[in-house]
């Protein structure tokens, strides 16, 4: 169903959120295919206190879908959060090369980004995974790097980059 076959770069679009003119990375079909599986997870998602259910779909490289909802807990830090219960879900299961991430949350149109916990592990995973939002009827896609530019990254640390 998914392959890296839509996936295209554009090396002259600008970073920033507000640079709505440059390419997708995903074409529009595929994107909206992804936003439908996190949308469909989202009605497993445990959510009683927030009544916030989120849920998510990560894309590996190699086509297969991993999906994620956010699961609260009594003690509130102790919540997790979609994509980081997809991410939990790809690597237990060996994955780690990931292509794209579709995250949907209460409300089937309006936009929900990750959290800022989530942004940083999302990018460990690669500074040009990408989000996927819904925008009213349409999509937005976002680069991890435009989500979090300056990440704290596994180079940063000066060991290099550490191998997935």
């Amino acid at each position: 169903m998914y392959s890296s076959g839509p996936l295209h770069r554009n090396p002259n679009r600008q970073s920033g959120l507000t640079d709505l003119n440059r390419a997708p990375v995903l074409d529009d079909g595929s994107a909206r295919s992804l936003l439908a599986r996190a949308r469909e997870a989202r009605a497993q998602a445990y959510a009683p206190y927030s009544n916030f259910p989120v849920g998510a779909a990560l894309l590996a490289r190699d086509g297969r879908v991993f999906t994620g909802v956010n699961v609260e807990n009594a003690s509130y830090g102790l919540g997790n959060c979609a994509e980081r219960v997809a991410i939990g879900k790809a690597v237990s299961d060996g994955v780690r090369d990931f292509v794209a991430v579709a995250v949907i949350g209460p409300q089937d149109e309006v936009e929900c980004a990750p959290c800022g916990a989530c942004r940083q592990v999302l990018v460990e995973f690669g500074r040009d995974l990408v989000v996927i939002v819904p925008d009213g009827a349409n999509v937005k896609q976002y680069t991890m790097d435009e989500l979090l530019p300056g990440a704290f990254v596994p180079s940063r640390l000066g060991q290099g980059e550490v191998p997935v």
